[in-house]
């Protein structure tokens, strides 16, 4: 591995590019059914706040991820990638093998009151989730959410996870002093391609009962329609049952992202089609033959699509990682002083 690489020795100054500190990695395995066959990596990291680089499609400057490689096990995730800086295997390794920045809160605290902290928005869940199974057992979501709020810091929150329903009075503080914005992933709603394609993850309906949990305690949720996979998820009659799903949840709104397959991702994607879906594996080639991302066409058709259907069930696009705080109670009016009227008599 190049966890040497990444470690602050005793030679190295506070400028150097290391990743974790001195005492950088203790690994733990668990003997419990939840986390059978999965590797933790306790790392403790030297900086939290991750600057976006320049060449990002991401409408955010600024990302907290206190873990690396997630549990959900999605064949299509594009974080893959990431765990190969590592040496660690961006196929089964990224599904089991988890990096857990434990000192991720108190890091994070410490950065917000730094001077030279802008106070930014800060996107979480955007590489992997923040609420995968591991944060049931690290529990360090908590603490990022109390530094955020105790600055006022504003944040939004991309997941797939449920367990974010724990963390629900702490939302709710946070959103009464700053912009926060919830958003939940659902790209579709057949339960047999759920099963293969995102087998670590609660089941989709399971995610659109968080968003109307939310709704009910006064959070407005978004829900990104992503992945849409062609061939697989993209019929007419699907994307209508998504939608209409989407909307029977009381989300704010639906922004569909059609699957993009990057380094990484790609080449464990496509082993997966191999095997479920051989007949699909030349269509793909030819769909992403120029790159990571379908062609502007076939992304515009299920753009609109998507668009016409959350009209047509009272919900529209947003953009992604816009704020929504809650709304303070309207003030009730004064009330008036009893009339009595006159007597003439």
């Amino acid at each position: 591995m190049r966890w040497e690489n990444l470690t602050l020795g005793s030679g190295d100054s506070p400028a150097d590019a290391a990743l974790f500190g001195a005492d950088a990695v203790i690994t733990r395995t668990f003997d419990t059914p939840e986390f059978a066959g999965i590797t933790f990596h306790e790392v403790r990291a030297r900086s939290i706040i991750n600057r976006v680089p320049g060449a990002s499609r991401m409408p955010f400057e600024w990302t907290v991820n206190p873990y690396r490689g997630c549990t959900h096990a999605c064949v299509y995730c594009f974080a893959r990638k990431t765990h190969s800086y590592l040496d660690l295997d961006t196929g089964l390794g990224f599904d089991s093998q988890i990096v857990v920045k434990v000192n991720a809160p108190d890091l994070l605290r410490r950065q917000l009151g730094s001077r030279r902290w802008q106070g930014e928005h800060i996107a979480m869940g955007t590489n992997v989730d923040c609420y995968q199974r591991a944060e049931g057992r690290y529990r360090l979501m908590p603490g990022i959410l109390a530094a955020l709020r105790d600055h006022a810091n504003p944040f939004s929150i991309l997941t797939k996870g449920t367990l974010i329903l724990r963390d629900l009075e702490l939302l709710t503080q946070a959103a009464q002093v700053t912009d926060v914005g919830i958003s939940v992933s659902v790209g579709f709603t057949d339960p047999a391609l759920w099963r293969t394609v995102e087998p670590g993850t609660p089941a989709p309906e399971r995610r659109l009962d968080v968003v109307r949990t939310l709704g009910e305690h006064g959070i407005g949720c978004g829900v990104l329609m992503a992945p849409v996979i062609p061939f697989l998820s993209d019929h007419p009659a699907q994307l209508r049952a998504t939608v209409r799903a989407i909307a029977a949840s009381g989300a704010t709104s639906v922004t569909p992202l059609v699957l993009h397959l990057r380094p990484g991702a790609r080449e464990w994607f496509m082993a997966w089609l191999g095997r479920e879906h051989p007949h699909l594996v030349a269509r793909y080639e030819r769909l992403y033959a120029d790159g990571a991302y379908a062609p502007k066409w076939y992304q515009r058709r299920i753009t609109r699509q998507v668009h016409q259907l959350a009209e047509e069930y009272g919900i529209g696009p947003t953009r992604a990682g816009m704020p929504r705080r809650i709304r303070e109670p309207e003030p009730a009016p004064p009330a008036m002083p009893e009339q009595t009227q006159l007597s003439l008599i």
